[in-house]
């Protein structure tokens, strides 16, 4: 079983470049920030479903402080101008037995590269090594990157439409 903050792996992007993917760390509440800062209203509101101005201390608490059993999150990190740089991450929350639900962000300089590609990749293997045989999530209907990442994921997909959003079920096994 991976341990909290031991995580860590490196995947090649389709620029070429290097992404490392960990878990997060408490350490990792002022890089998190500076990421959430370079993230437009429109992908902010495409991942929490409304306008986001901020974020309370609970908040950033409950983001960075993860036991990496119920709760996991990784996070992308890039380097930048010879500095690691988060740009993206991902997180599930296990809930009903056998079930996570599953979340992305990157920020808007670096989408459409592959990170969340990648990091679903890293999140169900984690899924699966922890026994878990679906993860789920709620996506709008108008983010089709984020509906593409699911669907060319390669795991069965089961979705259902609903005015307000399209509900995914991936299966793990």
């Amino acid at each position: 079983m991976v341990q909290a903050g031991n995580y860590l792996a490196s995947e090649i992007l389709r620029d070429g470049r290097t992404v490392k993917i960990r878990a997060i760390r408490t350490a990792d509440r002022a890089g998190l920030l500076a990421a959430i800062g370079r993230t437009s209203d429109q992908s902010l509101y495409r991942r929490f479903f409304t306008f986001k101005h901020g974020f309370t201390d609970q908040e950033v608490d409950f983001y960075v402080n993860v036991d990496f059993v119920s709760h996991v999150a990784l996070v992308a990190v890039l380097e930048e101008d010879g500095q690691p740089v988060i740009v993206g991450g991902a997180r599930y929350i296990v809930g009903p037995p056998g079930q996570a639900e599953v979340a992305f962000a990157v920020d808007d300089g670096h989408q459409g590269k592959g990170i969340g590609a990648v990091l679903l990749r890293h999140l169900v293997s984690l899924a699966r090594n922890a026994g878990l045989s679906a993860l789920t999530a709620d996506v709008l209907p108008n983010n089709t990157a984020m509906l593409k990442v699911f669907g060319t994921s390669g795991l069965g997909i089961t979705t259902r439409r609903e005015p307000d959003a399209t509900h995914i079920v991936l299966q793990l096994s």
